[in-house]
């Protein structure tokens, strides 16, 4: 196969990608209207994820505490990879699978809303997670790949992107900053 061939084949997938996101904008508009919604009544947005799901994650929580692409306030969010020394206490005092699980428990209230980001949503840790915040009354929701999966089915809220792994985690990539697209709208106005 030649590199042309793999790019042409590529570029395929994601256009399958943006159909299916196309097909997904009222979601999308809903995760950040609902977003929006919990931040109003005093809840902040807990996001995590592995590998590259977690770099996503970070950039998620960045968007939202600085800025996606205008000024406005910055919004509650905490991205529950960044604190090294609890990360790695949980795994090696309890188990990987509870690192996220430990720090729901302790963080997540009833109004905020927790964001698990897995291309496979088989994550032990992300549906263990999803179990903690929902123990403490927290929402949580889910960008995940094909379903069925674990993730999709233990959170309350799930976006589904179809396709390998690349291709899911680009996709997510774009919801991402499409809800921060909404949230600025909602925030702002849809002035530009």
């Amino acid at each position: 196969m030649t590199s042309a061939t793999i790019v042409n084949e590529r570029c395929d997938l994601l256009r399958e990608g943006l159909v299916e996101l196309e097909a997904s904008a009222c979601l999308i508009e809903r995760w950040g209207v609902n977003l929006m919604e919990a931040v109003a009544r005093g809840g902040k947005i807990l996001v995590a994820g592995n590998g590259g799901s977690a770099a996503l994650a970070a950039h998620f929580t960045g968007e939202l505490l600085g800025r996606y692409a205008r000024e406005r306030p910055p919004l509650p969010a905490v991205w529950l990879g960044a604190d090294q020394a609890a990360l790695t206490a949980i795994a090696n005092d309890y188990d990987y699978a509870d690192v996220f699980a430990r720090q729901l428990t302790a963080l997540a209230r009833p109004d905020d809303v927790f964001i698990a980001l897995s291309t496979s949503g088989e994550s032990r840790n992300l549906v263990r997670a999803a179990e903690a915040s929902a123990a403490v009354g927290c929402e949580s929701w889910a960008m995940t790949g094909p379903v069925p999966n674990t993730l999709a089915t233990t959170c309350d809220n799930v976006l589904v992107f179809r396709g390998p792994t690349a291709v899911v985690q680009e996709m997510q990539q774009i919801a991402v900053h499409l809800i921060c697209e909404v949230i600025d709208n909602l925030v702002l106005g849809t002035a530009t």
